[in-house]
């Protein structure tokens, strides 16, 4: 993936540096994510095609000590190509860990890795379409704190999801922890008065 210039977190040893050229920084705002104070910045496609909310960008949570909470790549390059097969992207997953969160590692049962679907709002002459990212998912869980953790790989053998700390509520069967990376619960918390993306 080619680099830009980082984008960094004042107060905080965070860099993200691995941006593609043809995205900039739209939006970044003070959020809180299980009751913790963080950051989260979206950047778009320079030339503006498919923005807003539900099209392509990569968005980044970072909390006050720097760490990174979570990042999510929806590009229209990652509906084509085949996925990596299951040892591949544990693969790839452990080699991300390792370079970008090394503490969940020493603690870390691995639940399943299957493929996973994301959707991408896409304007074609002029008209609204969908189309399925899909990636294959590591899904992880921190048996020290019972949190959930994952990593989803692209067909380009990049990682196009990851996600940490996740509090998920056995019964009635749901996630705890607030979607800032997924747009349809940034949509559906948008139409429910809550002012997100300003």
């Amino acid at each position: 993936m080619p680099s830009l210039t980082a984008i960094t977190f004042p107060g905080t040893p965070l860099a993200i540096k691995e941006m593609p050229a043809h995205y900039e920084q739209v939006t970044r705002r003070n959020i809180t994510i299980d009751g913790e104070p963080a950051e989260l910045v979206r950047c778009e496609r320079l030339d503006g095609r498919n923005k807003g909310l539900g099209g392509e960008h990569i968005s980044f949570i970072v909390d006050m000590t720097g760490k990174l909470k979570g990042f999510a790549r929806m590009d229209l390059i990652l509906t084509e190509g085949n996925l990596p097969s299951t040892d591949e992207a544990r693969e790839i997953a452990m080699i991300f860990l390792k370079q970008t969160a090394p503490d969940l590692l020493p603690k870390m049962d691995i639940s399943w890795i299957r493929p996973h679907d994301e959707v991408l709002r896409l304007a074609q002459a002029g008209k609204l379409r969908t189309r399925t990212v899909t990636g294959m998912k590591v899904k992880m869980r921190n048996p020290a704190d019972g949190r959930w953790f994952w990593v989803i790989v692209g067909a380009d053998r990049e990682v196009m999801v990851f996600e940490r700390d996740i509090v998920w509520i056995t019964f009635p069967g749901r996630r705890k922890t607030e979607k800032w990376l997924h747009d349809s619960w940034l949509t559906s918390e948008e139409k429910a008065g809550m002012s997100l993306m300003r």
